[in-house]
Formats: C-alpha cells, sequence, structure tokens
C-alpha cells in the first residue's frame, strides 16, 4: 500500500474507523472546560501505521501519554466536561493551524513519518475535514453553548512532556504556558502551582505558548476568555495512583485560581 492515501472514493475514515471527538461528562456544570488535543493514538484504517514503527508509537511522538487519563479524572474532580482528540498527531495536530506545515509533521524527534511524505491538497484536506475540523468545531459549540447558558468557561488545555529532550533531562514536573489575552488566571495557577513544587513547576517552560499553538489562541485568547495550559511530565503520570495525585493538586490549583478572579 501508498502510507498515506485514502481510498479511490476520497474517503479518510472507514466505517470502522472510531469518531474524531472524544467526551468525557459532556453536561458537566463546572466553569472548566477540559481539552486534549494529543491524547489520541488512533489512525485511519486507510493510513496503516504511517510507516512509523511499534516503538515509535509507543514514544511521545505519538502522543501525550497519560493527558487522557488525567483528563478523565480531572473531569470528575471538577465535573467539568472534557473534549478530546481520538486520533494521534502523526496524523494530524490539532494544536497546530491546518496550514501550518506541522500540521501533519513529515518528520518528528528526528523519526520520519514516511506516509505524511508527498501528501495532495487533497490528501491533506480529508484529514482537516475529517479529524482537525469536528475537533475545533466540537469546541467551539460547547463555548458557544455554554456562552448563551450563562456559564462563561475557563479553557484549561491538557498536555505532557517527555522528562528527557536531546539527552538532557527535563527538571520541571509541570509546566504553566500562557501569552496573551487574559491571562490573570493562568498566572495565578503558577504561582499555586510553585508554591507546592518550587522551581519544578516552570512558567511558560519547558514550551512557551508561542505561534505555533492553535487551541487556545482560537478558543480562548482571540474570544477574551480566561484559559490556562498545563504541561504535565509524563513520569508524573505513568500510574493510576500517580494520576489521581496529579488530578486532585490540579482541581485545587484550578478551584483557587478561580477563586482570586
Amino acid at each position: 500500500m501508498t502510507w498515506g492515501t485514502v481510498s479511490a472514493a476520497g474517503v479518510l475514515l472507514s466505517p470502522g474507523d472510531p469518531d474524531p471527538v472524544r467526551q468525557s461528562n459532556p453536561d458537566g456544570r463546572s466553569s472548566f472546560l477540559l481539552l486534549g488535543d494529543h491524547t489520541g493514538l488512533c489512525c485511519p484504517a486507510g493510513l496503516g501505521d504511517l510507516g512509523v514503527s511499534s516503538d515509535d508509537w509507543e514514544r511521545h511522538i505519538a502522543c501525550d501519554w497519560g493527558t487522557a487519563a488525567l483528563g478523565a479524572a480531572l473531569a470528575g474532580a471538577l465535573d467539568a466536561p472534557f473534549i478530546h482528540q481520538a486520533y494521534s498527531r502523526l496524523v494530524i495536530d490539532c494544536n497546530r493551524h491546518p496550514e501550518h506545515p506541522d500540521s501533519i509533521p513529515t518528520v518528528s524527534d528526528g523519526t520520519s513519518i514516511p506516509g505524511n511524505v508527498s501528501l495532495t491538497e487533497h490528501d491533506r484536506a480529508l484529514r482537516i475535514l475529517g479529524i482537525h475540523g469536528p475537533y475545533h468545531r466540537t469546541i467551539a459549540d460547547a463555548l458557544a453553548h455554554s456562552d448563551r447558558a450563562g456559564l462563561p468557561r475557563i479553557v484549561v488545555s491538557l498536555h505532557s512532556f517527555s522528562p528527557v529532550w536531546e539527552g538532557k533531562p527535563r527538571p520541571w514536573r509541570a509546566g504553566v504556558l500562557y501569552g496573551g489575552g487574559e491571562e490573570d488566571f493562568a498566572r495565578s495557577v503558577l504561582a499555586l502551582l510553585q508554591q507546592e513544587l518550587g522551581s519544578e513547576a516552570g512558567d511558560n517552560e519547558p514550551y512557551a505558548m508561542d505561534s505555533t499553538d492553535y487551541t487556545i489562541p482560537r478558543h480562548a485568547v482571540s474570544h477574551r476568555r480566561r484559559y490556562v495550559e498545563l504541561e504535565i511530565r509524563q513520569d508524573c503520570l505513568a500510574s493510576p495512583e500517580s494520576i489521581t495525585e496529579w488530578a486532585e493538586r490540579l482541581s485545587r490549583v484550578l478551584r483557587q485560581a478561580q477563586a482570586k478572579l
């Protein structure tokens, strides 16, 4: 087969493929909306394995390990909806503008993605229409519905990061990302986490929110909604017990930050 191509009928998702959007606790009534851009590990059947080895599918390049379970636990603790993506970011990265070169990566952390090489505009469009678009429409619709109901949401985007990058250990256990718009909530979350974790709570570390980010700028910054993007080191989410611990910590911190508004 040719990796990355679709059927002659031009259909990306077959009847056996999962829906691109997953939701936990969709009727949650708290002021928070939880998002997971990179929780999924699925790949459309028609794309095979994108030419990526099974070992590489188990690396951070395929998904943000631990965030699906963390999001579900946090949704329960906060009574918040959790909207997350079923498909791997190797298929399409939902935290990138669909026209960004990295939205369908040909190389990720040194690993080639053969199934993403030499795609036609039609192939790219099918991934955008089949996966990226439905995910962001679901988020936009949920926020619009909450606005109409008089329940404005604070947007919380959940991510995780690898403990080592380019051979260097990362000292942070968590990172708080923000940049533009209503930053007061994110800054309060940062201060509270630093009280607990000290220097292990990173201020726009290990990543800084910049022009490559898409979800928070689109759904929060551009609408003047309060938000925070959270990065948790993946080894901190390696067991059910650690996920419970982090869900309890984050639910407490998020509520405390909300009370300061």
